[in-house]
Parts: structure tokens; sequence; C-alpha cells
């Protein structure tokens, strides 16, 4: 069988929505080929081990929640300040809600590297490079805060996101309303 591009993001999306739907013990290579539609095998013929579909899962995660280009240059050519970095984190946020497997798929990935060393491992250097890529871009564009904040910022987002995604609590807040008061409440002015 020929090896493509296309039917690994096809394979690693339908393992994206058996893991946000079934959870880490739901994701198995026949669950994978059964959502995509594909023959038996197809999945474990691109991706032999777990530890192969798990890091195909993991790249096409980062893949999906890629900033576009033009909402990155929008943000760069205002002028630096905290409405232009709320802006940014509610492009995250958006980037983040628009399809929830995704981000539930990245929920159950995250528990399960506290039982597997390799998800861990897979998942720890994915995350390390966007946290990276966020403080790079914070200091090219000038914006406040630095690591720490960035971090703050990213451990908020998380429960941010986990809240809405599971069993929101009745704050009254809107998602908007949040990002508004965490940029306000931890970066600089």
């Amino acid at each position: 069988m020929a090896r493509n591009e296309e039917r690994r993001s096809v394979l690693a999306d339908a393992g994206i929505r058996v893991l946000a739907e079934e959870g880490a013990r739901g994701l198995t290579h026949r669950a994978v080929d059964a959502a995509a539609g594909v023959p038996r095998g197809t999945a474990s013929n691109y991706f032999p081990t777990r530890d192969d579909l798990i890091a195909a899962l993991v790249d096409r995660i980062g893949v999906r929640l890629t900033p576009d280009p033009d909402a990155i240059a929008s943000v760069e050519s205002r002028s630096p300040d905290r409405s232009r970095f709320a802006d940014y984190l509610r492009d995250v946020v958006r980037r983040l809600s628009a399809d929830p497997h995704v981000s539930l798929a990245l929920f159950e990935l995250r528990l399960e590297s506290a039982r597997r060393p390799a998800v861990a491992r897979t998942l720890g250097a994915w995350r390390q490079r966007a946290f990276d890529d966020d403080v790079e871009f914070n200091d090219r564009a000038g914006l406040p805060g630095g690591r720490t904040e960035i971090a703050l910022l990213h451990h908020a987002i998380d429960g941010l996101m986990l809240d809405r995604l599971t069993v929101p609590l009745d704050t009254g807040l809107t998602t908007d309303d949040a990002v508004t008061a965490l940029v306000e409440r931890i970066l600089p002015r």
C-alpha cells in the first residue's frame, strides 16, 4: 500500500476522534481503522506500534492547532500592548475550541502521559516547543510579559479549556471575558 501524507492525516484525524470520544483505552489500531473507514490493518501499516500512533496524533494535533499566518500578522501589525496580547490569546482559545475533539484528545494524552513515560516524552517535547514558540512570538512582537507570564497564561488557558470542554462552572464569565481578565491580572502594565 502506498504511504501517503493524505492517508496519514486521515488516520491521525480518526485517531484524534477515537481518543476524544473513547479515551486512551479505546485508542486501538482497529478503532482508528473503523473511524477512518479504511480496511482493517491500515492504521497498523502506517503506525506499527501504539507509540507510533500516539506520536502521529501529537504531530497532527500540532498541525491542527497551528495559528493562521494571517491572524499572527494581524496581531503583529498592532502596537504591543495588553489588548493585542488578549487578542492573541483569543485566537489560541478559538483554535482550541474550533474542534473540541482536538482539545479533548490533547487532554487525554496529557492524562495518559502521567501513566506512560513514552507518551510523556512525546507530548512533553511537543508542549515545550509550543511554549517556546509562544515565548519567542511574545518577544518578537514586543508584547508585555516574559516566560513566567506566558507560563501562567498557558496554565490558565489549559484550565479554561478543560472547564469549557467538560463540566463548566457557572461563573457568569464568557470565554472572552475570562481571557480579558486573565491578561489584565497576569501581564504587567
